[in-house]
């Protein structure tokens, strides 16, 4: 009889763990398609984690902030590097020109010389209106001078005169033409000026 007793106890203790595992089971199912729950130590690594978040979310912030700050850096390094690359340009266009408008004026004293117009005296006129033409295209322009009042910014005075014809302070006569290159002064106009 002890055997048999022996025997249903075994049974009913099967019986109790095949309920509590069809409990879990059922519990698991209600999570959606039969999805394990997930164990009790599981679920303190998480909270530990999210303990961490904050460290993280700190050394993220800090990463996006320096990343944006040499995003900066090379966004004005990029800046100052074109306009220094423009800068030479246009110091090399400026030295190129100064150099040039001496022929320009050659070619127009040559011209004011020429009593004959032939062949020759219109190859001289193509020539020149060629290297003005290749001025232009580099911003490089005649400024306008006489009739004009003095400005010592475009104009260099080398002489003044009587004159019936202008007021006082007016451009009377240019004796060498001036040069703009991009609104700035390349060369001044040599003036005579009204006194």
């Amino acid at each position: 009889m002890a055997d048999k007793n022996k025997k249903i106890d075994e049974e009913l203790k099967e019986n109790k763990e095949d309920e509590s595992l069809d409990e879990n089971l059922k519990d698991s199912s209600d999570l959606g398609g039969g999805e394990f729950e997930i164990p009790i130590a599981d679920d303190i690594e998480i909270i530990e984690e999210n303990e961490e978040n904050p460290k993280e979310d700190e050394r993220l912030k800090d990463l996006t902030d320096k990343f944006m700050r040499l995003q900066a850096d090379f966004t004005n390094f990029k800046r100052r590097t074109e306009k220094e690359k423009s800068s030479y340009i246009d110091l090399g266009i400026s030295k190129i020109a100064s150099s040039i408008l001496p022929v320009i004026d050659n070619f127009e004293r040559s011209m004011d010389a020429e009593t004959e117009h032939d062949g020759f005296y219109e190859g001289i006129i193509l020539i020149k209106s060629q290297l003005i033409d290749a001025l232009k295209a580099n911003g490089i322009v005649e400024m306008k001078a006489k009739g004009e009042k003095f400005d010592p910014n475009f104009h260099h005075a080398v002489m003044t005169e009587k004159s019936d014809e202008y007021e006082e302070g007016i451009v009377t006569e240019v004796l060498q033409k001036g040069y703009l290159i991009n609104d700035k002064v390349l060369r001044p106009a040599m003036v005579k000026v009204s006194e």
